[in-house]
């Protein structure tokens, strides 16, 4: 097998630009002293050939793609033994690495790619650093901060555990086939908030809640969350709306949330 056919159904677009791979690998820093990085879809390898080489980390690649597998056998025979044909979302990284931290990095496919930051949040304590390639409209959601118009339901849950970073633009000449839209590459750090200083659940919900009326203020969107606007921590924002909020002006709203 000399190449892998793009499938359409697992929303495959191959990087084919060598200088793109590269810069992308060499956007990982190491945060967190992590020494197992994993690639997540690495289909033809373009970035397994600049990860393999690095000391700083053992490389492990995962796909679904029997087809990508064969051709990562093929061609990265000494790593065998660390390409994994499964599927991330449904993998138990702490059980596959006996609660080692690891890095996580890839050129993900777009129809997944929220799924695969909700992974990463679960397992946060895990993954100190993930360098990733997304389609680039998902990226400024992600790295937009308190006031964007493009901020959303992702964007507070990513940040509020990660320090993200929005680091380049990739066209979409580079891609085998070429996607519809441009794409871009972001970086996580993990930050120092260890846990929310408030229920979890409950911060999700008001999150979510929050952005899925985006348009309406937080004293309409959050009604059924029964929010007591009188607290001194919440008082200046039931006028506000769901994008101009911060982490933790979110976090207060969730600990005078009764619901």
């Amino acid at each position: 097998m000399n190449t892998v056919k793009p499938k359409k159904h697992l929303g495959q677009h191959f990087l084919r630009d060598e200088g793109i791979a590269k810069r992308i690998v060499d956007s990982l820093q190491g945060h967190g002293n992590y020494e197992i990085i994993l690639e997540i879809g690495p289909g033809t390898g373009v970035l397994s050939g600049y990860l393999i080489p690095n000391t700083q980390f053992a490389w492990w690649g995962m796909d679904v793609d029997t087809d990508s597998i064969a051709y990562l056998h093929k061609y990265f025979p000494d790593s065998m033994d660390r390409i994994l044909e499964q599927d991330f979302l449904k993998t138990n990284i702490q059980e596959l690495f006996n609660g080692q931290k690891v890095g996580i990095i890839g050129n993900f496919p777009y129809n997944i790619s929220s799924q695969i930051l909700f992974k990463i949040l679960e397992y946060r304590n895990l993954v100190p650093e993930m360098v990733g390639m997304f389609q680039k409209e998902v990226a400024m959601r992600i790295v937009s901060g308190p006031g964007g118009k493009v901020g959303g339901i992702l964007s507070i849950l990513c940040q509020a555990f990660y320090d993200v970073e929005y680091l380049f633009q990739v066209d979409e000449h580079v891609f085998n086939p070429p996607p519809k839209v441009k794409s871009a590459v972001i970086r996580f750090k993990r930050n120092q908030r260890e846990q929310l200083d408030c229920d979890e659940k409950r911060f999700f919900a008001v999150v979510k809640t929050a952005f899925n009326q985006r348009r309406k203020t937080l004293r309409n969107s959050l009604k059924p969350m029964q929010i007591d606007w009188e607290m001194a921590d919440v008082a200046s924002l039931p006028g506000k709306r769901a994008e101009e909020l911060s982490v933790d002006e979110f976090v207060a709203i969730t600990r005078a949330s009764k619901l």
